[in-house]
């Protein structure tokens, strides 16, 4: 059972690496005003293509969306 926390852990910490990441792509891509930024690519057009495809399919985009937003938000930051 202890394996189990452990790789709860470590995808916990995974997740959140990620989405800092991704939170400061997005504010490069801000800084620099739409330019492929090394290493983090053209965040903003995925993110806004990702949207777009979402919104694209209406009610499975929308269930999707959902089920994204309660996966991230059930996470436990201990």
């Amino acid at each position: 059972m202890n394996a189990i926390q452990t790789l709860k852990s470590w995808v916990g910490a995974l997740t959140e690496l990620g989405l800092m990441l991704l939170a400061l792509g997005i504010v490069c891509a801000l800084l620099v005003g739409g330019q492929n930024i090394p290493f983090f690519g053209n965040v903003a057009a995925n993110i806004m293509a990702f949207v777009k495809d979402l919104g694209a399919n209406g009610l499975v985009g929308l269930i999707a969306l959902g089920l994204i937003l309660w996966l991230f938000s059930n996470r436990n930051l201990s």
